[in-house]
């Protein structure tokens, strides 16, 4: 038998995985004879789309709208990849569904869209939102993401969330209050260096801020970011106007000497020699993936507290701690949006689930812990409800 390049593929156990897809469609009822399909279609069917057009807050209790989420990419922030286009980008699109069904029990469509300019990428996102309970953007390069969502939200009675951003920002926020209780101290009395001003860097350095860390500056490709600095983007800016208190000007090596905190959210890598700088009871969170700015054997000898992004290492803040939960709660309360008191509850419930069991190796509940995503979806849909907006 000859081996076909699509055998050779299938030897790798990710390709493997992977063939003819990770998701399909089945049915809620079963259409067995005549008497039923006149119910499921004509002239039933009928009958309740008529109920809809008459009242049209029905759609929620007759359709799936009210559980089902769009993901929605244009593929041009892959994982570590880039802009690798729509198709390539089904994988990790179906991947998320997959995840919001296995963890929160939420149906899914994977969207990849055959366009990048912002205002295409809203009116499509507006135009179909009429079948869908909730948006899921994901894997939309930044600044465009940033207005993009804004505008969504702005335009669109359901939930809007761009989980690169606030997924990130979620878990890691949980994964640091966690962290300064190791080494006895609160979020306020830590100051904190993010490298990597994309979408996760900013978001990340947003709810940090909303939590209450006591100071946080960003560094990009050239440096740190403050207010004054030529060439920013209109979403550096806004982060200049709100973070860095100390004036941090010029590397982040520099910035580094002393900081409490290092956030990792970008392919830079954070010499040793650097990393020695930090002040003592370092916590670093460094979340690249595959490689960590700063390897975890290294992070280990000068911090008390270490995180990535990996599952092979311990404290790993992964999206997937939030994002299904956080949707689950949304769509629970048939929330109009996604607020910030929202997020934050989100992040609260994950700390509170490590309690007792707090160590160095666990400031952050595993992907796998069956209490996560009832936690998150209740704090979410108890805040939907004090904010005003819930709907059930």
């Amino acid at each position: 038998m000859t081996t076909t390049a699509h055998d050779r593929l299938d030897e790798d156990p990710a390709f493997a995985l992977h063939r003819g897809g990770k998701l399909r469609v089945e049915s809620s009822v079963e259409v067995a004879d005549h008497e039923g399909l006149a119910l499921a279609y004509t002239p039933g069917v009928a009958r309740v789309c008529s109920a809809i057009a008459d009242s049209p807050e029905l759609v929620d209790t007759y359709t799936w709208k009210s559980k089902v989420v769009a993901v929605v990419t244009d593929g041009t922030a892959v994982l570590g990849l880039g802009n690798i286009g729509p198709e390539a980008s089904l994988p990790v699109m179906e991947g998320k569904s997959l995840l919001f069904k296995q963890f929160a029990g939420v149906d899914s469509v994977p969207i990849a869209l055959s366009c990048t300019d912002t205002d295409q990428i809203v009116e499509t996102v507006v135009r179909m939102a009429p079948s869908f309970g909730g948006i899921n953007l994901e894997d939309i390069s930044a600044p465009r993401c940033f207005e993009i969502e804004r505008r969504l939200r702005e335009v669109l009675d359901i939930p809007v969330f761009h989980d690169d951003q606030h997924g990130t920002a979620i878990v890691a926020l949980a994964a640091l209050r966690n962290a300064a209780r190791v080494t006895g101290r609160e979020l306020g009395d830590l100051r904190a260096v993010v490298s990597g001003a994309g979408a996760s860097g900013l978001a990340v350095t947003r709810m940090l801020i909303e939590g209450g860390i006591g100071d946080i500056a960003v560094a990009d490709s050239k440096g740190m970011i403050y207010a004054g600095r030529e060439g920013l983007n209109a979403a550096k800016a806004e982060i200049a106007a709100i973070s860095n208190k100390a004036g941090l000007q010029g590397s982040i090596e520099s910035a580094l000497a002393g900081a409490d905190v290092f956030i990792g959210l970008s392919a830079g890598e954070v010499p040793e020699s650097v990393v020695a700088t930090m002040a003592k009871d370092a916590i670093i969170c460094a979340m690249a993936n595959p490689n960590p700015e700063i390897h975890p054997d290294v992070a280990r000898s000068y911090a008390s507290v270490v995180a990535t992004g990996r599952s092979d290492f311990p404290n790993q803040i992964n999206n997937v701690l939030a994002f299904p939960g956080v949707f689950r709660g949304a769509l629970d309360v048939r929330a109009t949006d996604i607020t910030e008191n929202m997020k934050l509850a989100a992040a609260n419930a994950l700390a509170d689930l490590v309690g007792d069991d707090l160590a160095p190796d666990y400031v952050i509940p595993s992907p796998f812990d069956e209490r996560v995503v009832p936690a998150v979806s209740a704090a979410v849909a108890a805040q939907a409800r004090k904010d005003g907006v819930a709907r059930a």
